[in-house]
């Protein structure tokens, strides 16, 4: 997709773009330039991060078999240890 700049260097996200990443009205973004590109992603807020980072353990409370997870992602056999 391509949008033109504007006359004051504004570019308007296309609607599919911003539904994807949950941008509305109002919403930040952060900006980083890699390599002579510029990356655009919603700004993360640190609390919401804290948090997310903190309900890890609950969200692992049920058991994890690593076994079934490989091979079902690489529909091989593996003997895990």
């Amino acid at each position: 997709m391509s949008r033109p700049v504007g006359e004051k260097g504004q570019v308007v996200i296309p609607m599919d773009i911003r539904k994807h990443l949950g941008l509305k009205k109002g919403s930040e973004v952060e900006f980083e330039v890699r390599e002579g590109e510029v990356v655009i992603r919603p700004k993360e807020d640190p609390g919401e991060f804290v948090r997310d980072f903190c309900d890890v353990p609950r969200k692992l409370r049920r058991r994890v078999n690593v076994k079934r997870i490989i091979e079902e992602q690489t529909g091989e056999e593996h003997d895990v240890r």
